[in-house]
């Protein structure tokens, strides 16, 4: 990349609408991850992507978890989310750009949750070193930097709004190598633990039970179909047990796992969450519920 002069890296700044500046000061300001209490790792369920600007039960139970978290004695130096919408095939993959686009995967929607606009720094420097410090579970490759395609999509900013609102928390996202066996998800996510001694809030976003085929609008949270009711207590009991390791084996279930994930991208950043936990941790659950009868909205807070 070619580099700018003082006078000239500030003239352009000036130039820039305020979140933009912002998006780029914090790109500068975090070259490393320096060493830190253990953070937290989340699941979250998101749904809709209506939740990002509706007032429900779902959004104000994210605000308040990012308030506590931001309340801590360290809050996060940086954020890396796993979102079920960024499948990528034979490679992982985390986006390196300063300012990574606010991406609007949906249609159908009001024009409102287009206008949504999500202006968190990237952190360029950091997600090299990550490319070089993560390994394919398999291959043992490193894994690859997105530059310039990717960014946030409704997994992420559609949580991290709500929870971070300012948007001065760096934020990375992690592609989900969809060409891989479920136990090799798991297996990158204990990777993901170390980071967790380095300022890193590890967010898994999907869903527990993720369904669309079979949604009923305008079902009650606590209205849902037997087989989702099943999945996600099994889910729930393995999660309290801290049998972690044996989430990879969901497709065990049979045709009630087949119900809750006709695909399965969905509980995948389930999977990354569960491996930067540890099964000591006491998991603390919310937003137990459903959406729609099919989508399990329960989330789960490590540590």
């Amino acid at each position: 990349m070619r580099r700018m002069n003082r006078r000239t890296s500030l003239a352009a700044m000036a130039a820039l609408p305020a979140a933009l500046s912002t998006s780029l000061a914090g790109a500068a300001v975090i070259q490393a991850l320096k060493p830190s209490a253990t953070m937290p790792v989340l699941f979250l369920g998101h749904g809709s992507p209506m939740n990002a600007i509706e007032d429900n039960p779902w959004r104000r139970a994210w605000q308040t978890i990012g308030t506590e978290i931001l309340a801590r004695a360290e809050p996060p130096q940086l954020i890396l989310c796993i979102s079920a919408h960024w499948l990528t095939r034979g490679q992982w993959q985390i986006t390196g750009m300063a300012r990574p686009k606010t991406i609007h995967d949906f249609g159908g929607f009001p024009q409102a949750l287009f206008d949504q606009q999500y202006p968190a720094p990237g952190a360029p420097a950091v997600a090299q070193k990550l490319a070089q410090e993560l390994k394919s579970p398999a291959s043992g490759a490193a894994i690859g930097v997105d530059n310039s395609e990717w960014g946030f999509d409704h997994g992420t900013w559609s949580v991290l709004k709500p929870m971070f609102p300012k948007a001065e928390i760096p934020v990375l996202q992690l592609s989900m190598d969809y060409s891989r066996a479920p136990a090799e998800h798991y297996l990158l996510g204990q990777q993901l633990h170390r980071l967790r001694q380095r300022g890193v809030l590890i967010v898994g976003s999907g869903n527990i039970v993720h369904n669309l085929r079979a949604t009923r609008q305008g079902s009650a949270a606590n209205e849902a179909y037997d087989w989702a009711k099943e999945f996600d207590s099994a889910v729930q009991e393995q999660i309290k047990k801290g049998q972690l390791d044996a989430l990879a084996n969901f497709q065990s279930l049979g045709a009630v796992a087949q119900q809750a994930h006709p695909t399965y991208d969905h509980y995948l950043p389930l999977l990354y969450a569960a491996g930067a936990a540890r099964s000591n941790e006491m998991p603390r659950f919310f937003n137990a519920g459903f959406q729609s009868a099919s989508i399990s909205m329960r989330s789960v807070l490590w540590g």
